[in-house]
């Protein structure tokens, strides 16, 4: 019987091809802008760690005078300064821990065809790389004691490690960063989590990866540049290594809710601490967000992309009124045949199911174009200079997704429609004809 109703929805389409190419095209163009937005939405809010981010924390304490700016600033800020950082990373109170921040440094190859460029790394302690399951191609990252004797090794990224040494090995070998030289000792395996939720976010919390990593303690005792914001109070003491500029990024692995309030419970005791010593002037009001939970706090996906996807779904709702209107016309101008199939014996609700399967096809051959037009708007914003371009791809979930929205789009059209046209009066109908 479905196939039937398939075939007489088919003919239907024939006889009206004008009203039917509308009612495709309404509903192709609500999908596919709907769609665009969704699958752009949908890849900037992922997980950027599957499996590891309801691990991973960061821990908030706030060293900030009360009458610091600062403090207008309604948003978590997780910097700390390098007295802070170390003394977390030194009490060693979670499974691991790690403190970070970004750089930019002159890259010099050995190759005379290759003249120096810049690239964006990040200097960090050695629980980084276990601690964020970095995988790698080749080697490992160093161990604590390297960061004590403030050792000169690297971990390259791939795409660095491609153009320094090709497919040559490069374990053992230098490279060398803004005049000093570092030993390789690994090479991540393009190692690119979207958003780089390490870093400190901000607009840049999309895009390129970094492509070197070297120990923190190496990189402040050469005094190499970081990239990032650094908030000083009181002249700034003796600026990096100072206690009063937060600067530095920590990151610390629980394993468990228990281990997660334990380290709470330890932040709040470390802020009572400071506070005998003359800092910490605010009330204590330790925080610990998950990675996830850190995201959102920290508005990785703008605000504006949200407001599009709005409009997008009410132009939708738009498109879908308008089919509503134009399959109500089309199926009671068909009362006559309606009426004959329910004289002859049929069902109420055989009538509504054979308009549901003709709305429900509707919305299928719409979903079809909206899928051309979600691909075309990608298409259009993978050509824009914004860092999260280039992840707007298509993948089978929201490829899915799109035919599954038009089917319930077209469906639900079709309801009021379909409804209003079974339950004219055969009768009545038949008499006008």
């Amino acid at each position: 019987m479905l196939g039937y109703y398939c075939l007489l929805a088919l003919y239907s389409f024939k006889r009206n091809r004008i009203i039917t190419a509308l009612m495709v095209l309404a509903i192709g163009l609500g999908i596919g802008a709907s769609m665009t937005m969704i699958t752009v939405l949908h890849v900037m809010s992922g997980d950027p760690l599957p499996g590891r981010s309801t691990q991973l924390y960061v821990p908030v304490i706030d060293p900030h005078p009360v009458s610091n700016a600062k403090t207008k600033d309604t948003t978590p800020d997780a910097a700390m300064t390098w007295t802070d950082a170390m003394y977390l990373l030194h009490a060693a109170r979670a499974d691991r821990q790690a403190a970070m921040a970004a750089g930019t440094l002159p890259v010099q190859p050995t190759q005379a065809a290759l003249h120096p460029f810049f690239e964006a790394g990040h200097y960090v302690t050695a629980d980084f790389f276990p601690m964020f399951g970095t995988p790698f191609r080749a080697g490992s990252g160093w161990n604590a004691q390297d960061d004590q004797s403030r050792a000169r090794v690297v971990v390259l990224n791939a795409d660095l490690n491609r153009k320094l040494f090709g497919s040559a090995p490069s374990i053992g070998r230098n490279v060398r960063l803004k005049n000093t030289d570092f030993r390789v000792v690994g090479v991540l395996d393009d190692w690119q989590p979207q958003p780089i939720f390490y870093a400190q976010i901000d607009n840049a919390a999309f895009g390129s990866t970094d492509q070197f990593f070297i120990p923190l303690q190496t990189a402040q005792e050469l005094n190499f540049d970081f990239s990032g914001r650094m908030w000083c109070w009181d002249n700034g003491g003796d600026g990096r290594a100072s206690d009063h500029c937060t600067w530095l990024q920590f990151w610390v692995e629980l394993d468990s809710p228990a281990k997660a309030h334990a380290y709470r419970d330890f932040l709040t005791g470390y802020w009572r601490d400071q506070q005998a010593h003359g800092r910490f002037p605010r009330l204590p009001d330790a925080k610990l967000f998950g990675l996830m939970d850190w995201l959102s706090n920290q508005h990785v996906v703008p605000g504006d992309l949200r407001l599009q996807l709005w409009l997008a779904l009410g132009f939708l709702g738009v498109c879908m009124l308008n089919i509503v209107g134009l399959l109500l016309a089309k199926f009671l101008r068909r009362g006559g045949e309606i009426s004959v199939r329910r004289a002859l014996g049929a069902r109420r609700r055989d009538v509504f199911l054979q308009l549901g399967i003709e709305a429900g096809a509707i919305g299928l051959a719409g979903g079809a174009l909206g899928l051309g037009i979600a691909e075309l708007g990608l298409w259009s914003v993978r050509h824009r200079p914004d860092g999260y371009a280039h992840l707007a791809q298509m993948d089978f979930s929201m490829l899915l997704g799109t035919f599954l929205l038009a089917i319930v789009a077209g469906a639900c059209s079709g309801l009021v429609p379909a409804w209003r046209a079974c339950n004219v009066t055969p009768a009545l109908q038949l008499k006008t004809q």
